[in-house]
């Protein structure tokens, strides 16, 4: 079995005591990181590499920051989304790690709808989506997870009508996604957890956490080729209740491994 786990930590500095009790706990091979607020000089490397984690970063001071952790060898690492030369902000990291192309995601939040950030997160979905064609037509297994700051369905949120004009659910937003999804993606979640009230991040105010109010916006999403390996994929609540949490918690996925590290 292989393990990629994706978790938005909301500053990797601030919350590496979590981060490293959740790895020695669980020990995903891959774990995919977002919203790192930090650059590469400040990650804490050292830190994984005494667990054995090989690292790829694309940070961003104070803002954005993905990051790749695996325990096998990270190959052909590509910062940033293609399709616009003027975005500077770490919000895409993409490699090969045992046969699967993986990327980790932190999509842009959109909010508010009425300012230049929900045309630039549109515009940013349309140049996933036009990258994803191209990573498909490959045929490598594809594993593209993160924080995609969307509600797909009502089932996704505690209460529909709180999020209505928010851009995490506005119509617009969910269309984009469900193009995703229509290239041929597997929201591998949904596979096989149907049941609503399943979250992966909870405001800290209004007492979000101790009242389930949250909403489920840590995806994986898998190309036909992954989707046959898939076992698994779960959400982990778990690191969400313990002290200085991020406001999002772990979700986890599990493939059958792929023919490729068999052979190793």
């Amino acid at each position: 079995m292989l393990t990629i786990a994706t978790w938005n930590v909301n500053s990797i500095n601030a919350r590496l005591p979590n981060v490293l009790a959740w790895l020695k706990e669980t020990m995903p091979d891959v774990l995919l990181l977002q919203e790192l607020k930090a650059t590469e000089d400040k990650f804490p490397l050292t830190d994984f590499s005494a667990l054995g984690y090989h690292t790829a970063v694309f940070g961003q001071k104070s803002w954005n920051g993905v990051a790749i952790l695996s325990k096998h060898e990270i190959k052909d690492i590509k910062n940033g989304l293609p399709g616009d030369d003027t975005d500077e902000a770490a919000r895409y990291i993409e490699a090969t790690i045992a046969g699967l192309r993986v990327a980790s995601i932190y999509l842009p939040n959109g909010n508010p709808v009425d300012s230049e950030k929900y045309p630039y997160k549109l515009k940013w979905m349309d140049r996933l989506a036009a990258h994803v064609k191209t990573l498909l037509a490959t045929e490598q297994p594809l594993v593209l997870a993160g924080d995609y700051n969307i509600i797909p369905e009502d089932r996704d949120c505690y209460n529909p009508k709180v999020w209505q004009e928010d851009a995490l659910f506005r119509p617009e937003s969910r269309r984009k996604f469900r193009t995703l999804l229509n290239l041929g993606l597997t929201d591998a979640f949904r596979v096989h957890n149907q049941e609503a009230q399943q979250y992966s991040f909870w405001d800290y105010q209004g007492g979000s956490w101790p009242q389930n109010l949250g909403i489920r916006i840590d995806h994986f999403l898998l190309s036909p080729q992954s989707a046959d390996l898939l076992h698994s994929c779960t959400i982990d609540a778990g690191p969400r209740g313990q002290e200085k949490a991020s406001d999002h918690t772990p979700v986890v996925l599990k493939l059958t491994k792929p023919e490729r590290l068999h052979r190793r």
